[in-house]
């Protein structure tokens, strides 16, 4: 395949005259395709319904610890969730905080807790600092930076490297600055990159000496059974390593169901040390008198433990690979070795970080959106919504039909082509 940046003017516009032409012909079709968030499929909901049966009417509703689960009671979840939960993240059950169907609500939750109170080890609830400071290590989640935007913090991005955030920049600001009280990570198969952190990142962050006593790691590990391959990435304990480390209270690990059985029915979970949970426990009684114990009790009879969830989560990949290989191998077709654009292909989760020519990413989104292909705007994956490069794309394959997956990677990989070709060209707008 031919390198755009070695072809003179008129080999360019002769491409780009062809391109065009496609483009047109895609653009006549009147296609309404949604690209835009990372949804599971109408065929990975279907594998969890039978979990509706759960608990049958006949069953009895007393949890492992003596609680009827249809009453009030347990602000931290049932007995069985919280060892299911222990299983996955491979921590002891102590540590666990259940919830209801969401992390993102209960990483909301402990920020809007340590703005009115503070956390374990605050001497001031973070309301009444001068500032409050966050790294967000970019791209990142659109939805980390909106929950930290929305209390008014000030977002520091970090550069995301290949074995996660670039730790002489985290260490260096930590280590100088008390205002900054936290930093977001999705450490395995994150979002939107695809990478796993390294244990050496691991182990940075645990040890790292930081000028804030309350300074917390946002570990959100949503993605900790999502895999897409049989050499699953491997992500070194994050709570352990604080614990070896000699901050046990540095780390807040957040999971959930959420792409497990149902996004809008699951049920999530907080990690974390015996006094960060002890101290969610005494602030969340005020809040509620038990989470909804009759949803967590129909998960742990339907997944059962952590080889049932991972024997469930294979039917999932079972779907999801063909997506991601078709993406991939439409990618490679259209763009492999034309030098203007480059790409992850990570072994799970759900998405892929798609990376143009510098200044082209808003360009080559807009140009979907007209040909009726709706992608996540460029620059969400960056605090503020502000790519300082204008270059990447986060690609969401999970959602839409194999066959309208196809058809949007073939625009999606003109547009790149034509909007790359205005660029070498200068005529970009």
């Amino acid at each position: 395949m031919t390198d755009y940046t070695r072809l003179d003017e008129k080999e360019l516009r002769k491409e780009l005259d062809q391109l065009n032409e496609i483009y047109d012909q895609i653009k006549s079709q009147n296609l309404k395709l949604d690209m835009s968030r990372g949804k599971p499929c109408s065929e990975q909901l279907a594998l969890s319904v039978d979990m509706l049966k759960y608990p049958d009417p006949t069953d009895n509703f007393i949890t492992s610890d003596g609680v009827d689960a249809r009453n009030y009671g347990l602000v931290d979840g049932i007995a069985e969730a919280k060892e299911l939960f222990a299983e996955i993240l491979e921590v002891d059950s102590k540590n666990i905080i259940v919830g209801n169907n969401s992390s993102l609500s209960m990483m909301y939750d402990t920020i809007a807790r340590a703005m009115q109170f503070g956390l374990y080890g605050s001497k001031t609830p973070w309301s009444k600092l001068p500032k409050v400071k966050f790294l967000c290590p970019s791209p990142g989640y659109d939805r980390h930076f909106a929950i930290t935007e929305l209390f008014g913090f000030e977002m520091i991005v970090v550069d995301m490297l290949k074995d996660g955030p670039d730790m002489e920049k985290v260490e260096k600001l930590v280590a100088e600055d008390p205002f900054i009280k936290g930093i977001w990570c999705i450490p395995k198969y994150s979002n939107p990159t695809g990478i796993t952190f390294s244990d050496e990142v691991v182990d940075a962050l645990a040890k790292m000496k930081t000028a804030a006593e309350d300074f917390r790691i946002f570990w959100d590990n949503a993605y900790v059974v999502h895999h897409l391959t049989d050499t699953p990435d491997r992500l070194k304990n994050l709570l352990s390593a604080c614990y070896e480390a000699g901050n046990p209270d540095r780390a807040l690990i957040f999971t959930s169901t959420s792409k497990i059985t149902f996004p809008g029915a699951g049920i999530a979970c907080m990690a974390a040390s015996e006094n960060n949970i002890a101290h969610t426990k005494k602030l969340t009684g005020f809040r509620t008198i038990g989470p909804d114990k009759m949803n967590q009790l129909r998960h742990v009879r339907f997944l059962k433990n952590a080889k049932g969830v991972e024997e469930h989560m294979k039917k999932h990949a079972r779907i999801l690979k063909p997506k991601f290989d078709q993406v991939f191998n439409i990618l490679s077709a259209q763009l492999k070795d034309k030098n203007i654009a480059e790409w992850t292909e990570p072994k799970g989760g759900y998405f892929i970080s798609f990376n143009t020519m510098p200044g082209c990413a808003k360009a080559v989104v807009k140009m979907a959106a007209e040909a009726g292909v709706v992608f996540t705007p460029a620059g969400a994956t960056f605090p503020y919504g502000k790519d300082p490069l204008d270059r990447n794309i986060r690609i969401a394959p999970t959602l839409p039909p194999i066959n309208e997956l196809k058809t949007a990677m073939e625009l999606f990989c003109i547009c790149v082509r034509i909007v790359s070709i205005k660029k070498l060209l200068g005529e970009l707008n």
